[in-house]
């Protein structure tokens, strides 16, 4: 896939630089000597997280140097032209330190604050998925140095729980003590679903969009986390909102389906 940094070529330049990042954080996963820190809020965070996200900022600004950023390792650096890039190098981090090939690498960017583009890559299942906003969403599978031939992604067209897949990031997210039982939320929909699974950070989303889960929801989002999935997911054909029902990545907890389930999930997040 060929750089092309100009205004109107954002999205080949987020595609290659993601796919650069996400292939770096592959030299240290399921090594032995892998460091791993905590950081204030009690996440984990590794090497390989901080060298990805350098590269990624040192890549946006050398190409897009009025543009600003939002990082999870590094913080916000603002710009004046207009667009912002959301970078979280390792999303699922706790999947990386463990060795499990879950983990992605998202970038976005944001126009005016409103989502434009937005790139998944699963370094090590060698899978990615981009999509801009009215331009289509696109899958494509190969080994690092291949050309990644692209398809269009779609989401599934089932239109019952029962028979769905429902996926999620962390069932101890889910608490109690908000004004929404969060964790009744995600054991009524557990119940109604086929079947349930912790594939979740942004390889959940990457499930939804490309059709093999129907649902995929967060009750606690970063906006660097949801920021790439609403172009993605809408682009393939389904709902991204938030639990109220909202569609938008900065109300700090995310709602996906395949769209015909999108109703019957926002029953049970808006506590019906």
């Amino acid at each position: 896939m060929t750089c092309l940094p100009s205004n109107g070529k954002r999205l080949d330049f987020a595609t290659t630089i993601a796919r650069q990042a996400g292939q770096m954080t592959l030299t240290r996963f399921r090594s032995a000597n892998l460091r791993v820190e905590q950081k204030s809020d009690g996440t984990p965070v590794t090497q390989a997280d901080r060298e990805a996200e350098d590269y990624l900022r040192r890549q946006i600004c050398q190409h897009f140097p009025e543009d600003g950023i939002l990082g999870e390792e590094f913080g916000s650096t603002e710009g004046t032209s207009g667009y912002k890039w959301l970078l979280d190098p390792i999303d699922g981090t706790k999947s990386y330190i463990h060795g499990i090939p879950l983990y992605t690498t998202l970038v976005a960017v944001l126009q005016n604050d409103q989502p434009l583009l937005g790139v998944i890559f699963a370094p090590a299942t060698g899978e990615l998925l981009y999509a801009q906003m009215e331009g289509g969403c696109w899958y494509a599978k190969g080994p690092p140095d291949s050309n990644f031939a692209a398809e269009p992604a779609r989401v599934s067209q089932t239109k019952d729980l029962a028979d769905a897949l429902f996926v999620t990031s962390d069932v101890e997210s889910y608490a109690t003590d908000r004004a929404t039982n969060t964790r009744d939320v995600y054991d009524r929909l557990a119940s109604a679903c086929r079947l349930t699974r912790t594939w979740g950070d942004g390889y959940g989303y990457l499930l939804v969009a490309t059709g093999r889960a129907e649902v995929m929801i967060d009750p606690e989002m970063n906006l660097w986390d949801s920021a790439s999935l609403l172009p993605i997911i809408i682009e393939a054909g389904g709902s991204f909102t938030d639990w109220q029902g909202l569609a938008t990545i900065h109300s700090g907890d995310v709602v996906a389906t395949n769209g015909q389930l999108a109703d019957q999930v926002l029953a049970m997040t808006r506590g019906r």
